[in-house]
């Protein structure tokens, strides 16, 4: 041992180099266990596995302990021959490979030779087999990865019996960590229903040692989804869509994928994800994730799916030698595969929104009166009485009495019409058709745009913008909305700023007008949006370069001013003032503050060669307009009550002094800019409640985009909810 001195004159001895020793070969065996059979799941996964590759068109699980004490799989395989029961349990023998380059083309589920040699380091493993032909069977029991005596000849059944005993004897934390029996067997009936929905054509079963029936029986079935439904039940099958896609790109993608996925009207607390790549069962985080992701954005309502892969490629693409239990295995061009997966996943989950369905409560809305029971002999003496079905508590969709009215009348059985009633529907109507004209210009431009509005919506956002009620502000975009028993967070500058576009394109050539008290000159209005938009305002080089672009643009607005006037109710007259704008919804004036603005798009953002886009693009414009953006002054409910304070300066004199007098600094309130504001901000929620949101009932189209862009965030559900506060 060497001495070497630190910098405070301590001795320090230094340890000297370790030995490098060979392992013992039994500790090798056993480590190398430990990695292929974590748990009494993968003993069972290997051996049936080994019984599918055998062949079988049966097998039989029997487990005692959640495995720990035993765990015997019975096949009707093809046997093993009395040849090979010697090495039949040495590290590394298989009859599946022979040289490395076999495995490119692997096709079996086992070709390693590990998985019964573990077992025997690790438990007491007893192999019962007959092959074809032969008048009888022979049993073995192996130790340590060898035979312990000459095959005993016994009575037998065609295939191959394992039996493997007291597993992880030798492994006290392992098998300490696993005594909860109770949370190994559903992982095994799990594996086993998994294998069964996938290899239809054999059958199952799985079930505990003493119990008389099993958990998991599953016979051959004609298809898929019926060997789903022997498994998983009826509620998941029929909530099943089929789903398939395929590439033959042989520089990019060469695959081919069937399955099976949840639609909307799944519920479940977790994914549910069975995947086989080439027939063997595996998992793949990447694709389980670009799954979950899809469904987050295209429903709604976040569930977690239902899913069944199938994924077949050529041999050569797939590496399935990544892993030690064969659960995972790598892809050649996964992310292109993965990506054509999800576009297909997507594009089936909104063409099924359709489909949805969801549970109301049923409102009387009669008051209770007393009855009267008066005895008729002509009646019948034994009526049937008819009684409604009793809603759970956590599916009642719970709104507010006090709610004007018409917000409840969703939720209220429907009453045979009288004449008033049908003549004020009639009245309703013309005054629909009247706010929404369907007699447009004879433009095929902009049919051509109402009719991509009208077969492109998303029919699940359309059923929550028809049959929502509206809470409140969140915030100063936010809305929230309740839509049965959901509530969702709704932008409302994105909402109003697609209804208004679309009301422009239907109302187009029909506007009625907004008469300017006082003509605006474009050219100053022009020049105030560039100075807004301009990063230094005082700089002096510039303001000539503002003066040529409003004079270019105030040019351009001249000269489209008739179309301008005649389609769209803006009126510019020849000196370049701006003296009426449209009116795109009824009782409802938008920010004049944002005239600069929207005069600086038409100039700079209209394409005005192309019909349709200039129709389009000035609707678009238009639309931006008359959202229901943010008022300019801060909303003095929160923070921004600080940007209406004002500090004033006084003096003991009472007036500012440089020689004497202190100077105290106070914060003063601008009474006149808090009273513009708050009245901005009043009017435009009041707007929301009472224009925006009655209007996107009757006319909003939502785009498809809606379902994913944040536009709607669902951020409670009410059956969630019924289950947290049960519990307290």
């Amino acid at each position: 041992m060497e001495v070497e001195e630190s910098e405070n004159s301590i001795l320090i001895p230094t340890p000297a180099a370790p030995k490098i020793q060979r392992l013992d070969e039994a500790v090798v065996n056993r480590i190398a266990a430990g990695e292929v059979l974590q748990r009494p799941v993968s003993a069972v996964k290997e051996l049936v596995e080994n019984s599918l590759d055998a062949g079988s068109t049966s097998v039989s699980v029997l487990v005692k302990d959640g495995g720990l004490k035993l765990i015997q799989v019975s096949d009707d395989g093809h046997g093993i021959r009395y040849e090979d029961l010697p090495i039949l349990c040495e590290r590394h023998t298989t009859s599946k490979l022979s040289t490395y380059e076999d495995l490119q083309t692997i096709k079996s589920m086992g070709f390693r030779g590990e998985a019964l040699a573990s077992m025997t380091y690790v438990g007491h493993v007893t192999v019962t087999t007959i092959t074809k032909g032969q008048l009888h069977g022979y049993r073995a029991t192996y130790r340590d990865g060898l035979m312990e005596h000459e095959p005993r000849p016994c009575a037998a059944v065609n295939g191959t019996q394992i039996v493997v005993e007291n597993l992880f004897y030798n492994m006290i934390a392992r098998r300490k960590t696993l005594q909860n029996s109770a949370d190994e067997y559903p992982k095994i009936v799990d594996l086993l229903s998994r294998f069964a929905i996938h290899h239809k054509n054999v059958s199952f079963s799985c079930r505990k040692h003493g119990a008389a029936r099993a958990d998991v029986h599953s016979t051959a079935a004609s298809s898929r989804l019926d060997a789903i439904r022997s498994v998983y039940g009826v509620t998941v099958a029929r909530n099943l869509m089929k789903i398939n896609t395929s590439d033959n790109d042989q520089l990019s993608s060469n695959f081919e994928m069937v399955g099976l996925i949840s639609n909307a009207n799944y519920v479940a607390k977790k994914i549910t994800m069975v995947l086989f790549i080439n027939d063997r069962l595996v998992e793949c985080g990447a694709l389980k994730r670009a799954i979950e992701i899809v469904y987050a954005a295209t429903l709604p309502k976040a569930s977690k799916p239902f899913v069944y892969m199938s994924i077949m490629l050529p041999s050569e693409h797939v590496d399935v030698n990544v892993h030690p239990t064969k659960r995972e295995v790598s892809l050649l061009n996964q992310e292109i595969i993965i990506e054509k997966i999800q576009s297909v996943i997507e594009s089936t989950l909104r063409s099924s929104n359709a489909s949805r369905t969801f549970e109301e409560q049923t409102v009387d809305p009669s008051p209770p009166t007393p009855k009267v029971i008066t005895r008729d002999h002509s009646s019948d003496p034994s009526p049937s009485v008819v009684k409604s079905q009793k809603v759970p508590v956590h599916k009642m969709v719970r709104t507010d009495s006090l709610d004007p009215s018409g917000r409840l009348h969703a939720y209220l059985q429907v009453k045979p019409q009288s004449q008033s009633e049908r003549s004020l529907a009639s009245v309703r109507s013309c005054i629909r058709q009247r706010r929404n004209p369907r007699e447009t210009a004879d433009l095929t431009s902009i049919q051509e745009l109402i009719k991509e509005i009208d077969t492109s919506y998303h029919s699940g956002v359309l059923d929550i913008v028809k049959h929502c009620t509206y809470v409140g502000m969140a915030d100063d975009v936010f809305a929230l909305l309740q839509y049965n028993t959901q509530l969702y967070l709704a932008n409302v500058v994105n909402l109003s700023k697609e209804l208004m576009y679309q009301q422009v394109l239907q109302r187009f050539a029909h506007f009625n007008a907004i008469q300017l008290s006082d003509p605006a000159p474009l050219k100053e209005l022009l020049i105030l949006a560039l100075k807004e938009e301009d990063v230094d305002p005082h700089g002096s080089a510039s303001d000539d370069l503002k003066e040529k672009i409003a004079e270019m643009n105030v040019e351009l607005l001249k000269q489209k001013s008739e179309l301008l006037d005649e389609y769209y109710g803006i009126h510019i007259d020849t000196c370049g003032n701006l003296s009426r704008l449209p009116i795109v919804l009824d009782q409802y004036t938008p920010d004049m503050d944002r005239v600069p603005e929207f005069m600086l798009s038409l100039g700079n953002d209209v394409d005005w060669d192309d019909e349709k886009h200039c129709f389009q693009t000035v609707a678009a414009s238009l639309g931006d307009f008359y959202a229901m953006h943010p008022p300019l002054l801060p909303n003095p409910s929160g923070d921004g009550l600080k940007f209406y304070k004002r500090k004033t300066t006084d003096t003991k004199e009472g007036s500012l002094s440089m020689g004497s007098g202190s100077d105290v600094m106070e914060d003063d309130i601008d009474s006149d800019l808090l009273s513009e504001a708050e009245t901005a901000w009043a009017q435009r929620e009041w707007s929301i409640q009472h224009i925006l949101i009655p209007a996107m009932r009757l006319f909003l189209k939502p785009p498809s985009s809606m379902a994913t862009n944040g536009t709607f965030v669902q951020v409670a559900s009410l059956e969630k909810l019924y289950r947290i506060f049960e519990r307290c």
